[in-house]
């Protein structure tokens, strides 16, 4: 099961923002494309909230791809049951930006999640408190591909391994898939 917590994170914090922290690229023909693709990210981000799929048509490419660590997941359909599975099994999550930026190709947002997990999903239960990085690229003002990093260190300690982990000496190659 913990092999399944990264993905589901990683989807999860797709288009992600929880305020109004952030930067636009600064040429004029840019703003106007760059303010629509972060409200874009606003509106995915209020879904994973409410657990309210219906406004991702209006956001979201129908080829939409989600890069995670096992594979791409494909298509919108997928974003919509991520968010509805998240949205009932961290019910108590919170989600918040820390900066973001946005032209008018992509929006990166720099992200704390917190909560209290009861042990969903391979999860351990108790109180999580991590950061992110969700890069989202966006084609004619619609999601078209994600992308999530996580602060591996934080994810070590949360799921109970070693605290003093070197993240630069670890053979990914070497790990149980």
């Amino acid at each position: 099961m913990r092999k399944f917590l990264l993905p589901v994170f990683a989807g999860l914090f797709c288009f992600t923002s929880c305020n109004n922290k952030a930067t636009v690229a600064s040429t004029s023909s840019n703003d106007s494309m760059a303010q629509k693709n972060l409200d874009a990210s606003h509106v995915v981000d209020k879904a994973f909230k409410s657990g309210d799929v219906s406004g991702i048509d209006s956001v979201v490419a129908d080829d939409f791809v989600d890069h995670t660590d096992r594979g791409d997941v494909k298509g919108k359909d997928s974003l919509k049951s991520m968010i509805s599975m998240m949205h009932s099994n961290f019910k108590d999550m919170k989600m918040e930006t820390l900066k973001e930026f946005a032209d008018n190709d992509y929006v990166f947002s720099w992200m704390r999640y917190s909560g209290n997990s009861d042990g969903a999903m391979g999860m351990p239960k108790g109180p999580y408190d991590m950061h992110g990085i969700e890069v989202v690229k966006f084609k004619d003002g619609k999601a078209v591909e994600h992308w999530g990093y996580m602060d591996m260190q934080e994810m070590a300690k949360m799921m109970g391994q070693n605290h003093n982990m070197d993240m630069n000496k670890m053979d990914s190659s070497k790990m149980k898939k």
